[in-house]
């Protein structure tokens, strides 16, 4: 389903005469094609980087078979894994439409990011554009002499109501490029031709091209996870993956399945940030910078988190974030849990991998502790509206347009997580955890319903797994309700102390109990 290739076929001029060429190869080669045109839609893409020094590529629109008078081509606004409104159609430009015989067609622009074309029934048309790359972020394409990150969602148009569409798309790398990194199912027998049963799992399958470096790759379970990336660096590749291997393996022995065929892991160079995916990741990396064990453990957390986020959200979601609407702002009060229990686990899992002690472990929720209570707008926003309001405060709550009134389900979405484990730890006398929840979230509603949870399933599958109701609980979540450190540390024998310095510290009780011995130990995983 991933794949680094080595493509034999080179740049291509899309002067106008050649893409007219390409264009008719591609239509007369679809078997019956009158009856195609009249039964479903044909899409596929071709991208090309004739002048990657400009910080730009090309793409090609091969549309067929639409069944309607006015066609509307959109570009998406976002890209699920950011929740911020990123206005891709910006970069577009030199957008144009020509049909098989090579005349132009009238393509008018109906918004900001949408455009239309009209009379073209059933007909088969192409669409070729330009794009602007040259600001590298993880959710942003980028181009430069060397390689080229193509982000789906800053790239493919998508024709307004057919979302479902399968799509194929073609990639002509730059002539010195030799690899390609991606989700994308590969077409067998085609060089550099890729697939997707819809523009969901198109938009979800990052493409990164160049001279590409891939790390040795490990198998978890006989499922193979490879490492692929843009100027790695010089750093112990083989302890790396090891280690990597290791974070895997806490995931997937902690949720008790795997469901993807294979996983790659894409770093697309020196930069900040990552996005998941639900068979890969994208993730900035620099291998140069893992010269400490501190290094190298923030590193492999982060990876963690990101590869944790393949179940929790791409999976375990809420009911709003899937099937998603890429024209507008996509809500939910849910991100505390997306996120911030995604950061409560890739604690978590550095701690079942052996890479951290529980020193180090308490000592990353004494960081996430001090940054929500010293934090003021811990007072004026809850948990849920900071994942309702991130697409106007940023995913790290900036603000309201007021200074501290807003918080990050970053940091308090890992804190709640940590006192809601412990609260169903000891209403259900550590029989269950929040682990037991996250696993029967996974089975029904990912596995056995196939969609997302409401707010309301959540909080009934935490209560279900307590056996007790957690409505108190949850006010954490609802309302700016102080949090009770004293009460739910308490279960596992737990304090926070303020320091001199006015800061906070989780330390032991003196003479603990059983049972608070005993949650400590199970939580640890002692």
């Amino acid at each position: 389903m991933h794949r680094l290739t080595s493509p034999k076929e080179r740049n291509i001029n899309l002067q106008i005469s050649i893409m007219i060429f390409f264009a008719a190869a591609f239509w007369f080669a679809t078997p019956n094609l009158s009856v195609a045109q009249k039964t479903k839609a044909e899409l596929h893409f071709e991208v090309s980087v004739p002048e990657a020094q400009s910080h730009s590529y090309e793409v090609d629109f091969y549309v067929s078979g639409i069944n309607r008078d006015t066609i509307v081509l959109k570009m998406p606004k976002w890209m699920p894994g950011y929740y911020q409104i990123l206005d891709y159609a910006n970069n577009v430009s030199e957008i144009n439409a020509t049909a098989v015989n090579g005349q132009k067609i009238p393509i008018q622009k109906l918004n900001k990011n949408s455009w239309y074309i009209t009379n073209q029934k059933n007909k088969a048309f192409s669409v070729h554009y330009k794009i602007k790359a040259e600001r590298s972020f993880v959710a942003l394409s980028f181009v430069d002499a060397e390689h080229a990150y193509i982000a789906p969602a800053n790239t493919f148009l998508y024709i307004e109501n057919l979302i479902q569409c399968p799509v194929s798309v073609k990639i002509n790398p730059a002539n010195e490029w030799s690899d390609i990194a991606t989700g994308l199912q590969t077409i067998i027998g085609k060089n550099n031709e890729f697939s997707a049963p819809d523009f969901d799992i198109l938009y979800d399958c990052p493409i990164l091209i160049g001279n590409l470096e891939e790390l040795p790759s490990f198998t978890v379970q006989g499922i193979e996870h490879r490492f692929i990336g843009y100027k790695l660096g010089d750093f112990d590749k083989i302890s790396f993956v090891q280690k990597l291997k290791k974070v895997v393996e806490a995931a997937t022995d902690l949720m008790g399945d795997i469901p993807y065929k294979k996983y790659t892991f894409i770093a697309i160079g020196p930069g900040q940030g990552g996005i998941e995916h639900l068979n890969n990741t994208t993730i900035s990396f620099d291998g140069n910078s893992l010269r400490t064990t501190e290094a190298i453990n923030r590193t492999l957390s982060f990876i963690g988190h990101e590869y944790f986020h393949h179940y929790n959200v791409k999976r375990i979601r809420p009911f709003e974030l899937g099937p998603f609407d890429y024209d507008k702002i996509n809500r939910t009060n849910q991100l505390w849990i997306s996120e911030g229990l995604t950061v409560y686990y890739q604690n978590m899992l550095m701690k079942h991998a052996g890479l951290a002690d529980k020193n180090t472990l308490l000592s990353w929720f004494e960081n996430e502790i001090n940054a929500v209570e010293n934090d003021n707008g811990r007072f004026f926003q809850s948990l849920a509206q900071s994942s309702y309001y991130t697409w106007e405060d940023g995913p790290f709550g900036t603000s309201w347009g007021e200074e501290d009134h807003s918080i990050t389900y970053y940091q308090k979405g890992p804190v709640v997580g940590l006192l809601l484990n412990f609260a169903i730890r000891n209403a259900s006398q550590n029989k269950k955890s929040l682990d037991d929840v996250m696993r029967l979230v996974y089975r029904e509603y990912y596995q056995k319903q196939k969609r997302g949870f409401t707010e309301a399933e959540f909080q009934q599958v935490c209560e279900s797994i307590a056996g007790s109701p957690l409505t108190a609980f949850f006010e954490y979540i609802y309302t700016t309700k102080e949090l009770d450190y004293k009460k739910y540390l308490g279960y596992a024998g737990l304090e926070l102390t303020k320091t001199p310095e006015k800061s906070f510290k989780i330390s032991q009780v003196t003479n603990p109990s059983k049972d608070q011995k005993t949650i400590l130990k199970s939580w640890l995983g002692e």
